[in-house]
């Protein structure tokens, strides 16, 4: 199986030498194969979105190196590192542009990085591929191409969102919390799609998320981070068997041991 992605002693201190120094990233290993969809857990502060954000280049490392698919891209800024990369926050409203129609949002998705750029044409062809794929999303989006992105609901957007990022296949899909700013039913839906997109184009996935059930029921393999480290990472057969009961123990004790640490370490 490729690799897909390589996290080597990745190292992270925002406002070093400062009062407010803080070592969010303290020599993060992790290796994702080729399809490996990931769910992420942990709590406040233990460096998830910090990791996602290592990965995308949204700021330098202070030591590591980072690989996906066997490249080194530790010092390459973030725009360039875009090409490799599909990405969903938490906020529906930051992934479209809502003054924007549907279909003129999804051609920005499907031609970015072409030298043709914003001028090209949206033809007959675009436009069925956009019906077809919104049709997937069972939304009743395929005939609202027209319409303005910032009349959709939440839900809608972020669906798009999902399509856009994963309209030509990522080497990486990075899912920051991509449901948490949605109403339950809402989110679950958006969730099935998610897997439906993920598994039907197997596509490499790093999904955080808050919520223990959702890290246990999508996904092959879930990793608990903790103190800027993975201190749990499960898959197969044992993570089909996990439970939130279970999940919860492994939190309780890694977060209470990781305190004991801190305390015998300050004594």
């Amino acid at each position: 199986m490729k690799t897909a992605l390589e996290l080597i002693n990745i190292q992270k201190t925002f406002n070093p030498g400062t009062i407010t120094e803080n070592h969010v990233l303290k020599g993060l290993g992790l290796t994702l194969a080729e399809g490996d969809y990931v769910t992420v857990i942990g709590g406040n502060g233990a460096g998830k979105s910090t990791m996602l954000n290592a990965i995308a280049g949204v700021f330098p490392i202070d030591e590591g190196e980072i690989y996906i698919h066997g490249e080194n891209v530790t010092s390459m800024p973030e725009h360039k590192r875009a090409k490799f990369l599909g990405r969903v926050f938490q906020d529906p409203m930051v992934g479209t542009a809502a003054s924007m129609t549907i279909e003129e949002n999804l051609s920005l998705a499907l031609h970015r990085g072409e030298k043709k750029g914003l001028g090209k044409a949206i033809d007959k062809d675009d436009r069925d591929f956009f019906k077809n794929r919104l049709k997937r999303l069972d939304l009743d989006l395929e005939n609202r191409l027209q319409d303005t992105i910032g009349l959709l609901s939440g839900g809608q957007r972020q669906a798009i969102t999902l399509l856009m990022a994963t309209i030509k296949k990522p080497d990486l899909l990075l899912l920051d919390e991509h449901t948490a700013a949605l109403d339950p039913k809402t989110a679950e839906k958006v969730l099935n799609l998610t897997d439906e997109v993920v598994n039907r184009n197997k596509l490499t996935t790093l999904m955080i998320t808050h919520n223990m059930r959702d890290a246990i029921n999508h996904g092959n393999r879930l990793i608990m981070m903790n103190g800027g480290r993975i201190v749990y990472d499960v898959r197969g057969k044992e993570k089909a068997n996990l439970t939130v009961e279970t999940l919860l123990e492994k939190f309780s004790k890694s977060y209470r041991e990781d305190m004991l640490t801190d305390r015998m370490i300050l004594g």
